[in-house]
């Protein structure tokens, strides 16, 4: 939320229209109280160029309001709404990154990490952190989606590439460098080391999933309503993803030099004893495919279009 105070012109032109535009909305469905979706339209509107009130007013009346309720009630965590967000746009996403992609797997896996940005895994300060939060409601939400999967498909890209070429560092002779030495962690460290590895590799869904059930404290019906799938399709996908992440997590510690025995006795543990940022893990995203550095601008300009 931006930290600029509305200006009295801003606040008077919110005022006189808040009942109609709150009802217009639907924000009672999505639990967007009058309050807050107030100081949406204040903060969206104090950064808008506008001065007088005529101006204001007309901007205001502008908004795509009802995509921008479902937007804010999303990224504060509503269920009804994330569930009215799937319904509408789930499909549209996934179209958008096959579009700029071209490939099922690819944009699926484009498309799931985005679930995870758009839900709210990571926090900061202790508050959710949802990439819906920065849509104003000045173009349809279609749109802006569109535009954040071609961003996303851009920065993926960018992520691949070498920072240094093989030519250079052969110059500067860094690929024929020793590495430095390093101590072995202690067994508690290494758990958390192989705890972040291996929730380093799960979906963009799983990740939602385990965030939601594990960090949220949102039952299972709840998450199979959000992901619109049977309850029992959740319970089980949990119960595999918490058996897989037990198996590679052991695994991940017998390569750091603990026996299976101390391995397992290791996963006693409670994982929220450990210095480990579960939430931020979980944020992280898995390892993009290359993409062909001649046609990825293309591509983007291509989905967009």
């Amino acid at each position: 939320m931006s930290s600029t105070k509305p200006t009295s012109a801003v606040q008077s032109v919110v005022t006189e229209l808040l009942a109609d535009l709150h009802a217009k909305a639907g924000c009672e469905k999505i639990g967007l109280t009058r309050e807050a979706f107030a100081e949406i339209l204040c903060e969206i509107s104090t950064r808008h160029a506008a001065t007088s009130e005529s101006e204001i007013r007309a901007f205001v009346l502008s908004l795509r309001i009802d995509e921008l309720a479902l937007a804010r009630a999303c990224a504060a965590g509503n269920n009804t709404a994330w569930e009215i967000f799937l319904t509408r746009f789930r499909e549209k996403l996934y179209l958008s990154a096959l579009r700029i992609a071209r490939e099922d797997s690819a944009a699926r896996e484009l498309a799931d990490t985005l679930y995870a940005d758009l839900y709210g895994t990571s926090s900061r300060d202790g508050q959710r952190v949802s990439k819906l939060s920065s849509y104003s409601g000045r173009g349809s939400l279609e749109g802006w989606l569109r535009t954040v999967v071609a961003q996303e498909y851009v920065n993926r890209y960018r992520r691949t590439k070498r920072l240094v070429s093989l030519d250079e560092e052969s110059e500067e002779g860094v690929q024929f460098r020793a590495p430095d030495p390093e101590p072995i962690p202690p067994a508690d460290q290494r758990l958390a080391q192989a705890t972040d590895e291996a929730l380093a590799f799960l979906s963009g869904e799983d990740r939602m999933v385990l965030s939601s059930y594990y960090l949220d404290g949102r039952t299972l019906a709840e998450i199979a309503r959000m992901l619109g799938v049977h309850e029992s399709t959740i319970s089980r996908k949990v119960d595999k993803m918490a058996k897989s992440l037990r198996k590679q997590i052991v695994a991940a510690l017998v390569r750091r030099g603990l026996s299976r025995r101390q391995a397992e006795e290791a996963m006693e543990v409670d994982v929220r004893d450990l210095q480990l940022d579960i939430r931020r893990s979980l944020a992280q995203e898995p390892s993009p495919p290359a993409f062909s550095d001649k046609r990825v601008e293309a591509r983007v300009r291509e989905g967009e279009g």
